[in-house]
Formats: structure tokens, C-alpha cells, sequence
């Protein structure tokens, strides 16, 4: 997927992905990872989650990486946060007390700038990037983060007939492949089934599978 086509879809409004009361996968699973209150989340491809929120009222400091302004600006304004804006190198920063959102591309951020997370979570970047894109995408995160760093990485995984991405199937091979030359990757969890009003059954999908892994760098 190019970067025209998300911020044409921000534009445009069609954010179905967006879940506005945040991932329960994330609530559930988190706290068995262990991170201390004070540790620095990344969040790749934010969007405007809310799971921002979440993470940081368990004391975290949290940065997003998004590609949209738009994205940026309806997360404060529907979080209630103040922020201020900050040309931050090849980035604009809209920065909060405990969250922040760099605007830009995720590829444009530094080694050195990895290097300050202890832990990151990922909902919906893995699962938003086409294959070629997904293995670039790892070797630039986790060839930055730090030794120890620790993730939770939700996936999703389903018939691949019935519906192209994205979101794109990811199982548990595609995970083991693409995150085990740099870290210790644990499955948590699987959940199965979709809901009723789940977005994808109008695109053709009647089953999928959601994965949570534990990430941790070696």
C-alpha cells in the first residue's frame, strides 16, 4: 500500500479499522508483559487508537508514528488532551503530557530514536503492510530497539480467498519468519470467530483468527 492510499482513506473518512473503545486483546494481555509504569511505548501506525489512552493511564510515555495529520488531530480533539506542534526533524510532533503522535513516515525514524523504547505494541502496522513492505518494516523496528525491549503484537489471520488486504493475513509462520532472527516471540493467546457487525463480513469474510505474541529483543 503506498502512502497516497491511507491518507486518502483518512481523508475520505473510511476508517473502518478505527475501534473507538480500543483493543481488548491489548487490556487482556499487557500486563503480563512486565514493563514498569514509566517505560517509553512505541506505537507504529497509530491512527488515533485509543489504546494510546490506555497505555499511558498505566503510567507509560507514549509515542505514535502516523502518517496522517488528521489522525493526529482527532485523537486529541476525541481524547480531550491538550498538545502543542513541533517540527521535530522529518517530523511534525503533536505532543501531549504523557502522548505524543509523530507525524511522517516511519521509516524516516532514526536507529537512535528506536533505541529509547522499552516496548512497543502493534495492532495495526504488521497487519496494514503487504508482504514485500512487512519484512522492511521489522528489520528498520527492530534492528533499532534496544536489547530487552518488549512488544504485544496482535496479528490476524484468515482465508485468504474470501478477502484481500489490508488488513492482511498474518499467521503464525509469517511471524516466526519475520520476528525470529531478532527476538524471542511468544504466543499468548488466539481468539477465533468475527462479530456480528465486524466490517470485514461485508467484504467477504465468515472466520478469522486474532494472535497475540510476545515480543522480546534479543
Amino acid at each position: 500500500m503506498t502512502q497516497d492510499f491511507w491518507l486518502e482513506r483518512w481523508t475520505h473518512g473510511e476508517i473502518g479499522f478505527h475501534q473507538p473503545q480500543g483493543q481488548p486483546l491489548l487490556q487482556k494481555h499487557w500486563p503480563a508483559l512486565d514493563l514498569v509504569p514509566a517505560s517509553r511505548i512505541l506505537v507504529p501506525l497509530c491512527g488515533k487508537s485509543q489504546d494510546m489512552v490506555w497505555l499511558a493511564e498505566r503510567g507509560h510515555r507514549v509515542t505514535g508514528i502516523e502518517l496522517s495529520d488528521i489522525a493526529a488531530r482527532d485523537f486529541f480533539a476525541e481524547s480531550g488532551l491538550d498538545y502543542r506542534r513541533i517540527s521535530r526533524g522529518p517530523f511534525m510532533a503533536y505532543a501531549g503530557e504523557r502522548i505524543e503522535i509523530l507525524v511522517g513516515d516511519l521509516f524516516d525514524l532514526a536507529p537512535a530514536e528506536l533505541a529509547r523504547f522499552e516496548g512497543f505494541y502493534d495492532r495495526a502496522a504488521l497487519v496494514a503492510l503487504p508482504e514485500d513492505t512487512r519484512r522492511a518494516y521489522v528489520d528498520h523496528l527492530m534492528s533499532g530497539l534496544r536489547r530487552g525491549a518488549t512488544g504485544l503484537l496482535i496479528t490476524l489471520a484468515y482465508d485468504t480467498s474470501l478477502m484481500t488486504g489490508p488488513p492482511f493475513s498474518v499467521d503464525d509462520e509469517d511471524v516466526g519468519e519475520l520476528y525470529g532472527r531478532y527476538a524471542h516471540v511468544d504466543l499468548m493467546a488466539e481468539q477465533r470467530g468475527l462479530a456480528a457487525d465486524d466490517p470485514l463480513r461485508q467484504r467477504g469474510l465468515t472466520d478469522a483468527r486474532d494472535s497475540v505474541y510476545r515480543i522480546v529483543r534479543r
